[in-house]
C-alpha cells in the first residue's frame, strides 16, 4: 500500500501538537508498527476499473432501451427494462446465483472471441412464451422441458435480440451477434474456466403484470480487446469524431426534400347527425370562421401559420401573415 501523503496544514497540526504535548512521539511510532493488511481473493480477480464499468453499464442502458421496444412491438404489451447492476464476478459465482433451471441465450460475437449469454429468468420467459401464444402474459411453471413448437418460438423472439445487440454495442466495436445456442440447465453451459472475470450487467423486467431479472454475462476473453475503448477519453474522442459539418448538411438537404401536406382550413362546423342526413342541393353551412380573421395553415396536420385567402396567377392561394409559435392556435 502507498504511503499517505500529508498536506502542509496537516504537518503543521501535527508539529504543533507535539510542541504542546497534546500528542506523544511514542504513540505515532505504536500506530506505524502496526500492520495495515488488505484482504485480496485471488479468485475475485477485479480485471476491470470502475471506469470501465460505468463504459459498460452505459452501453447496456442504451441495449435496454432497445429491448423495451423490441419486446413491447413482439408481444403487444406494456414492457420496461432498465438497468439494475454491473458487476465483475468469476463465472462460476455468475453460475451458482441463477436458478438452476433457466432460459439461456448463447449469443456468438464475431468477430470477437468468446461468446455472450443472455439469462432470462423463467417467470419472464414464459410469461413471453404465453404472450407468443395468444395468452395474456401468465408465467407457466413447467420450465423442466421445452417442446419443439415453444423452442421455436423462443428461438425466433431471441434471435431477433440480435439486432438490438448489435446496434448498442456499435459506439463501442462492430459485432455480428449471432444466436447459437438456447439451453435451460446452466451446468451444459462451461464457456470458461471457473474462476475466469466476467462481466454481468443485471436488467430489471418488467413485462405485462409479471416482473423479474434478466442478466447478461460477458466473459473476460470478449471484452479483452476492446478494454482501451472503455475509457472516458474513448468516448469523449469519438463524441468530437461524430460531429461531422459534411454529415450534418448532407442530412440537411435531404430533409428538404421531403414532401409534406399544407391545407388552409376555411372553417369548421358541428352538425347534427340528422342535419348531415337532411343536407340537400344549395342547403347553406355557416362555419365558425369570420371573413375577418386569418385562417390558419395546417402542415401534416399541425397549425403552423396564420394566412389570408386570395389569388395568384389566377389559382386560388393564401399569404402568410404570422407564424403560430409551438403549433398551438390563438
Amino acid at each position: 500500500m502507498a504511503d499517505e501523503v500529508l498536506s502542509q496544514h496537516e504537518i503543521d497540526a501535527l508539529l504543533s501538537a507535539l510542541t504542546t504535548g497534546d500528542m506523544d512521539a511514542n504513540d505515532l511510532k505504536k500506530v506505524d508498527d502496526v500492520k495495515r493488511v488488505r484482504t485480496y481473493d485471488f479468485k475475485r480477480a477485479l480485471r476491470f476499473s470502475k471506469d470501465q464499468i460505468r463504459s459498460i453499464g452505459r452501453i447496456h442502458e442504451n441495449f435496454a432501451r432497445l429491448l423495451t421496444t423490441l419486446f413491447s412491438s413482439q408481444l403487444r404489451t406494456y414492457v420496461n427494462i432498465s438497468v439494475a447492476s454491473v458487476d465483475q464476478i468469476p463465472y462460476e459465482e455468475f453460475i451458482r446465483s441463477i436458478p438452476k433451471v433457466t432460459v439461456l441465450n448463447l449469443y456468438n460475437v464475431a468477430p470477437l472471441d468468446g461468446k455472450i449469454i443472455l439469462e432470462v429468468n423463467p417467470n419472464i420467459a414464459y410469461g413471453m412464451l404465453d404472450r407468443l401464444l395468444g395468452g395474456r402474459g401468465d408465467s407457466i411453471n413447467k420450465i423442466e422441458s421445452l417442446t419443439e413448437i415453444e423452442t421455436i418460438l423462443m428461438t425466433q423472439l431471441f434471435d431477433k435480440v440480435a439486432v438490438s445487440l448489435k446496434e448498442a454495442w456499435s459506439s463501442l466495436t462492430t459485432i455480428e451477434p449471432e444466436l447459437e445456442d438456447l439451453e435451460i440447465n446452466p451446468q451444459f453451459l462451461q464457456m470458461v474456466s471457473p474462476n475466469e472475470t466476467v462481466v454481468v450487467v443485471s436488467l430489471n423486467t418488467a413485462i405485462g403484470e409479471l416482473s423479474g431479472m434478466i442478466n447478461i454475462c460477458i466473459p473476460h476473453i470478449v471484452l479483452e480487446p476492446l478494454i482501451s475503448r472503455l475509457s472516458v477519453q474513448y468516448w469523449m474522442q469519438n463524441m468530437t469524431k461524430d460531429k461531422d459539418p459534411e454529415a450534418a448538411k448532407k442530412l440537411s438537404e435531404n430533409l428538404e426534400q421531403v414532401t409534406v401536406e399544407a391545407r388552409a382550413i376555411l372553417g369548421e362546423a358541428n352538425i347534427s347527425i340528422q342535419d348531415f342526413l337532411d343536407i340537400k342541393l344549395n342547403d347553406i353551412i355557416a362555419l365558425n370562421q369570420s371573413i375577418d380573421e386569418p385562417l390558419i395553415l395546417k402542415v401534416n396536420d399541425e397549425p403552423k401559420f396564420y394566412v389570408q385567402p386570395g389569388k395568384s396567377k389566377n389559382k386560388l392561394s393564401v399569404q402568410v401573415l404570422e407564424e403560430i409559435k409551438g403549433g398551438v392556435e390563438k
